[in-house]
């Protein structure tokens, strides 16, 4: 099984900034994508961003030159540091995973529980 860890959700003003960490562990044997997703209320959820261990990285239109993503392979963590946040940003993020625990596996996408990001005055 692989854990994922979130942390660094919270409270912010207009315009203020966070950033969010992911430590994954576990049964392990290569990461092929580390991303969050997040989910407001009442929508459905969708990719915000994420990196592959090549460091090809996607954001989505609605967050692109305000969030930045980056991974470190060896101690298998992502961060996603969010500036110049919006109220529309406000949602519970889920740092993802994919990964396979041995050689003969094939990747599965794994779900950390989310952390709540409130974007208000």
């Amino acid at each position: 099984q692989v854990q994922l860890v979130e942390s660094g959700g919270g409270l912010v003003q207009p315009g203020g900034s966070l950033k969010l960490s992911c430590s994954a562990s576990g049964r392990i044997f290569s990461i092929h994508t580390m991303g969050w997703y997040r989910q407001a209320p009442g929508k459905q959820r969708e990719l915000v961003a994420n990196i592959t261990t090549d460091e090809t990285i996607y954001y989505a239109e609605s967050v692109k030159g305000r969030f930045t993503i980056a991974g470190d392979n060896l101690e298998n963590t992502v961060t996603l540091l969010m500036n110049n946040l919006k109220p529309e940003d406000t949602a519970v993020y889920y740092c993802t995973v994919r990964a396979r625990a041995t050689y003969f596996d094939v990747d599965i996408l794994h779900w950390g529980k989310g952390t709540l990001v409130t974007v208000s005055s």
